[in-house]
C-alpha cells in the first residue's frame, strides 16, 4: 500500500488509536484546577452566623494616610471649595479626546470648584483608568471615584466581569454566591480606581408591577434581601471598598419610576418598620456603611407630605440616623431625576439633602448653579457652614481612611490580570447557571431532545428594534439541536414578518419563546399588546411551547398558557448561554422562586433537573485550567510536524464538560484542508466499544439475550466440540479460542464469505482458557445483535443510541449519505492493494469494507463530540439528556 497519510504504515491504526487514549487520559487526569492563573485565589467565604440581626461585622483593615492632616486640611479650604467636595459629577470611561467638550467641561468643573468625585457612567476598562488618571492629575483634592455595580463592574464597565442580577443571585439559594459577586465585583473596581460602589439593592420588591427595580432587588421576601445584601456587602468591604445600601427606606412597593415622576408610599411606618426597614436594619448593625436614599414621599409617616426621602428630615435624619443609628456616609439617589428636579432647584434640592442628613450629591443637574445657590444659602443662614462641614469631613475622612491621598492613579500594567479573569468568569457562569429556575414543565418537554421535537422555532420578543435581540439564544440552542429556525419580534416587525413566524409555527414541533422584555427606566415591563396577540396565536396552535424569560420574571403571567416557564433574570449574552443548558439537561437545575408571581407561583417554587447532557463549556467549569491545556497545542503541533500524522481533534470532558474541543492540522499531508473540530474520522477498534459491546449491553438489559448463551444458539457451526461452549461472555471477554484476526479477503471478498469463514474457524485455544484480542469474536457479536433484534448494527446503534443522543455524525459508511459528508473526514490511505484509491469516507479495515463496510470490530465513523457524548452517557449510569439508554 502507498500510505501517502503516514511514515509509518504498519502502526497507523494502532497509532491512531493509542495515541487519542494517552491524549485523553493524560489530560483527564494531569490538568490541574486553577494551574499557572495569574489572578490571586479567592480565599473562603465566610459563614455568617444565625439569625443575621445578632451577628456582628468587623470592618476590613484599612490603610490610613496618616500623612494627611483632616482638619488642618478644612481650615486651609474656602467655603465654596468645601461646598464642591459634596458633588459626584459624571464622567465617561470612553476614549476622549483633550478638546471634547464634555472633557474640558468636567476639567473645569473639578479645577475651578473643587468637586470631590465623580461617578463614572458608561466606557470600558482601559478607557476608564486612563480618564481616572487625567482626572486625578487635575484635581487639587484626590477625587472620590464611585460607580453603579449592582451586577458587577460590567454594569459600567465593558470587558469587565458580569453576574446576573441580584434577583439570580438569590434563586440559587445560596449566598456565598452573593459574597462571591460582591468580592470579585470589588476587586475590578478596586483595580480601576474606584473606591465606593452603589450596590446593593435593599428593596424588598414585593410589587410586581414596580417598573424599576424588580430583578435588581434580591427578593420579596425581607429576610432573604437582608441575608444576601449582608453577604454581598461583606464581599465588597473585604476588599476595603464602600458598599452603598440602595434606596432608603424602601422603593420596592412602587409602581412608579422615580427617573420620571415622583412615586408616593402611603404606608405607616408599622408597615415600613416590618418589612421596607428589615435589610437596611440588619446591614446598618452589621457594619453599612453608606446608604442612598429614595426619590419617594411617605405622607403616612413624614411631616412633609409631599416632600421626597432624599430631602426629608423625617426619613434621612429621623429614621436613618436617629432610629437605626447610622453613622456612615448618606448618599443621594440621582439628583437629575424627576422625582427632584419637577420641584426643586439645583441648590435647593441640595440645600434640603443636606438639612435632611445627606452627604454626598449625585449627579445634580447643574453643579455650577448648585454651588452658587449654597454658598448665598451659607451667607443668608439659611444653612450654617457649620453643616457644610459635618458632610466634608466625613468625605475628607473616608478620602484618608481608603488610601485616597497616598495613591489615587489606576496601574494600566495591572489591568490585564486583574479584570475579567478565566476565575472571575467561572465563578460569574456557575452563578448565572445555578439561577435558573423552572417552574413549570407541562408534556415532560425537558430536557429536550431531538428524537421528540424534530423542528423547532425560535422566537424572540424584544421591546427594542435591533432586529438582532435573541440570535446569541438561537445560536446557542443550535449547538444542542440542529434543526432550529429563528425569528426576532420586535418594534420593527412587520405584517409579513408576523406571517412568517406564523407560518413557521405550523410545521415546527416545539416553539421557544424567548421574552427579553427589560427592566429599564422609561418603559413598560409588559409584552407589547400587538406581540402578545401573535404568541396568542402561537401557543392556540397546540403546539409544545417553551417560554424563557430574560430580565423580568412577572412577564410570565402575560403567556400563562406556554408549556413551560423559565426565569434567567437577565438578557445579557452570557447568561443567555448559561440558561440554555438546562433545556437540554446539559446543567444541573435547581433555583427557586425569590417572589411571587400573582396568581401563578409562590415564593420558593421550583422544579429540579439533574444535569444528564453533554455541556460545552470553558476549561475552569470543569475545575481544569486553560493555561494548563495549552500544552496539548504543543504536544499536536509536535506530532504533525514529525510526520506522526497530518492531523487530529482533541476533546477532553470531565463531569460532563465538554472543555476542550480543538482541531488541529491538515486532512492529509498536502496541507489544504484545515482540521475541524466537527470533522468526522474512521474509528477502527472503537466500532467495538461504541457500536457492538453497547449493543450487546441494551439487548441483555433488555432480556432479549444472556451473557452465559451459547453461540450455537444462534449459529449451528459452533454445535462441535469445543466450540458449543463458547457463550456471548467469552467473546466479550476476548477469551473464545478465536483466533485474533484472518485476512480471508486475499481470496473472500464478500460478506457472507467471510461471514461463512469465521464461522468455521478451528480454535486456537478452549473456551476461557486464554484473553487473546479477536476481530472475529466481535464481527460474531455485531451478527448476534442482527439475529436477535432484526436490525443489523448499524441501523440498531443508530436508530436506539446515536440518532437520540445527538450523535449525529455516528455512521457506517458515511459516503453514501453524500459529497457534504465526505468532505468532513480525513482520508486514511491510498490503497494500491485492493485498489480502493483515496480511502475516504468507507472504512480502512478491509475485512469491514468487504462485509459492505458494517461489522462489529470496524466500520464506524463519528466526531469527537459524539465520542464524548457517549462517553459521558456510560459515566452517567447510562442515562442522557433524562432518557436512560
Amino acid at each position: 500500500m502507498n500510505h501517502l497519510f503516514t511514515r509509518r504504515p504498519e502502526v497507523l491504526l494502532k497509532l491512531k488509536v493509542v495515541l487519542s487514549l494517552f491524549l485523553i487520559a493524560t489530560l483527564f487526569f494531569s490538568c490541574k484546577t486553577g494551574e499557572q492563573m495569574t489572578d490571586q485565589p479567592l480565599p473562603e467565604i465566610p459563614q455568617l452566623e444565625e439569625p443575621i440581626p445578632d451577628r456582628q461585622f468587623q470592618a476590613p483593615a484599612v490603610q490610613v494616610e496618616n500623612s494627611v492632616d483632616v482638619d488642618s486640611l478644612m481650615l486651609s479650604m474656602t467655603l465654596r471649595e468645601k461646598i464642591g467636595q459634596l458633588f459626584v459629577v459624571p464622567a465617561y470611561g470612553n476614549f476622549t479626546n483633550d478638546h471634547e467638550l464634555h472633557y474640558l467641561r468636567l476639567k473645569r468643573m473639578i479645577a475651578r470648584y473643587n468637586i470631590g468625585g465623580v461617578i463614572f457612567m458608561r466606557g470600558d476598562v482601559y478607557g476608564q483608568a486612563l480618564m481616572t488618571n487625567k482626572l486625578q492629575d487635575i484635581s487639587k483634592i484626590p477625587l472620590w471615584i464611585t460607580q453603579d455595580m449592582e451586577y458587577g463592574a460590567a454594569m459600567r464597565v465593558r470587558e469587565a466581569t458580569r453576574f446576573t442580577p441580584a434577583m439570580g443571585i438569590a434563586a440559587t439559594g445560596d449566598p456565598s454566591n452573593a459574597y462571591l459577586a460582591g468580592k470579585i465585583t470589588a476587586r475590578e473596581a478596586r483595580a480601576l480606581g474606584v473606591h465606593q460602589v452603589f450596590a446593593p439593592v435593599l428593596d424588598v420588591n414585593n410589587n410586581p408591577e414596580n417598573p424599576v427595580i424588580n430583578v435588581r432587588s434580591f427578593s420579596a421576601n425581607p429576610n432573604m434581601v437582608a441575608k444576601f445584601g449582608q453577604y454581598f456587602i461583606d464581599g465588597v468591604q473585604s476588599e476595603g471598598l464602600l458598599a452603598t445600601a440602595k434606596h432608603f427606606p424602601g422603593h420596592g412597593d412602587t409602581d412608579t419610576d422615580s427617573h420620571l415622576s415622583l412615586p408616593v408610599i402611603h404606608h405607616d411606618y408599622a408597615r415600613l418598620d416590618s418589612l421596607e426597614l428589615v435589610p437596611f436594619r440588619v446591614t446598618v448593625k452589621n457594619g453599612l456603611e453608606s446608604v442612598m436614599s429614595a426619590h419617594i414621599a411617605y405622607p403616612n409617616i413624614s411631616e412633609n407630605i409631599d416632600l421626597p426621602g432624599t430631602l426629608d428630615e423625617s426619613i434621612l435624619s429621623r429614621i436613618l440616623i436617629d432610629s437605626l443609628n447610622f453613622k456612615g456616609l448618606v448618599v443621594t439617589d440621582g439628583l437629575e431625576m424627576k422625582g427632584i428636579t419637577d420641584k426643586f432647584s439645583p441648590g435647593e434640592a441640595v440645600i434640603q439633602a443636606l438639612l435632611a442628613g445627606a452627604d454626598l450629591m449625585v449627579i445634580s443637574p447643574d453643579e455650577m448653579t448648585a454651588i452658587s445657590e449654597i454658598e448665598r444659602a451659607v451667607q443668608m443662614g439659611r444653612i450654617s457652614e457649620v453643616r457644610i462641614d459635618q458632610s466634608v469631613q466625613k468625605i475628607l475622612e473616608l478620602k484618608k481612611e481608603r488610601g485616597v491621598f497616598k495613591s489615587h492613579q489606576v496601574d494600566i500594567d495591572a489591568l490585564s490580570s486583574r479584570i475579567h479573569t478565566a476565575t472571575y468568569q467561572t465563578i460569574a457562569n456557575t452563578i448565572a447557571r445555578k439561577s435558573v429556575t423552572i417552574l413549570k414543565n407541562n408534556r415532560n418537554i425537558l430536557p429536550i431532545r431531538d428524537k421528540d421535537f424534530l423542528r423547532v422555532l425560535v422566537v424572540a420578543v424584544a421591546d427594542d428594534e435591533s432586529g438582532s435581540t435573541g440570535s446569541n439564544l438561537a445560536r446557542e440552542i443550535r449547538n444542542y439541536h440542529n434543526n432550529v429556525t429563528f425569528h426576532t419580534l420586535d418594534k420593527r416587525s412587520g405584517s409579513e414578518e408576523k406571517a412568517t413566524i406564523l407560518k413557521a409555527a405550523d410545521t415546527a414541533d416545539l416553539i421557544i419563546i424567548g421574552s427579553f422584555i427589560m427592566v429599564r427606566s422609561h418603559q413598560p415591563i409588559q409584552l407589547d399588546q400587538e406581540h402578545r396577540r401573535l404568541l396568542k396565536l402561537l401557543t392556540a396552535r397546540n403546539k409544545p411551547t417553551v417560554l424563557m424569560a430574560f430580565g423580568n420574571p412577572y412577564v410570565i403571567q402575560d403567556l400563562p398558557e406556554t408549556d413551560v416557564h423559565l426565569l434567567a433574570w437577565s438578557s445579557d449574552s452570557n447568561q443567555v448561554m448559561q440558561s440554555v443548558p438546562a433545556l437540554f439537561g446539559a446543567a444541573e437545575v435547581q433555583g427557586k422562586l425569590p417572589v411571587s408571581i400573582p396568581g401563578m407561583n409562590e415564593f420558593g417554587d421550583g422544579l429540579t433537573f439533574n444535569h444528564t447532557a453533554l455541556r460545552p463549556d470553558r476549561p475552569e467549569a470543569a475545575g481544569l485550567s486553560t493555561d494548563s491545556l495549552l500544552a496539548v497545542d504543543m504536544i499536536m503541533q509536535q506530532a504533525i510536524d514529525d510526520s506522526t500524522f497530518p492531523g487530529g481533534v482533541v476533546a477532553v470532558v470531565k463531569n460532563g464538560i465538554l472543555a476542550w474541543h480543538e482541531g488541529y492540522g491538515y486532512h492529509d499531508y498536502s496541507k489544504t484542508k484545515e482540521v475541524m473540530n466537527t470533522d468526522v474520522f474512521d474509528l477502527a477498534s472503537l466500532t467495538k466499544v461504541l457500536a457492538t459491546t453497547t449493543s450487546i449491553m441494551k439487548l441483555f438489559e433488555e432480556g432479549e439475550i444472556s451473557l452465559d448463551d451459547p453461540v450455537r444458539k444462534y449459529f449451528p457451526e459452533f454445535s462441535e466440540g469445543d466450540r458449543r461452549d463458547i457463550t456471548i461472555e467469552h467473546l466479550l471477554l476476548h477469551t473464545s479460542g478465536l483466533p485474533a484476526f484472518k485476512v480471508y479477503v486475499d481470496k473472500l471478498k464478500t460478506r457472507a464469505e467471510i461471514l461463512n469463514a469465521i464461522k468455521n474457524e478451528p480454535l486456537e485455544n478452549k473456551p476461557g482458557e486464554k484473553y487473546v484480542y479477536s476481530d472475529l469474536g466481535f464481527i460474531l457479536l455485531a451478527e448476534i445483535v442482527e439475529e436477535v433484534s432484526g436490525l443489523r448494527i448499524d441501523r440498531y446503534i443508530r436508530n436506539r443510541f446515536f440518532y437520540p443522543m445527538g450523535m449525529y455524525a455516528g455512521h457506517y459508511n458515511p459516503a453514501r449519505l453524500g459529497s457534504w459528508m465526505t468532505r468532513r473526514i480525513p482520508p486514511t490511505e491510498i490503497d494500491d492493494v485492493y485498489n480502493r484509491g483515496i480511502v475516504q469516507g468507507v472504512v480502512h479495515d478491509e475485512r469491514a469494507y468487504f462485509m459492505d463496510g458494517v461489522a462489529g470490530h470496524a466500520g464506524l465513523f463519528a466526531s469527537a463530540r459524539d465520542i464524548a457524548t457517549y462517553s459521558f452517557m456510560l459515566l452517567n449510569g447510562g442515562t442522557y439528556a433524562g432518557h436512560q439508554y
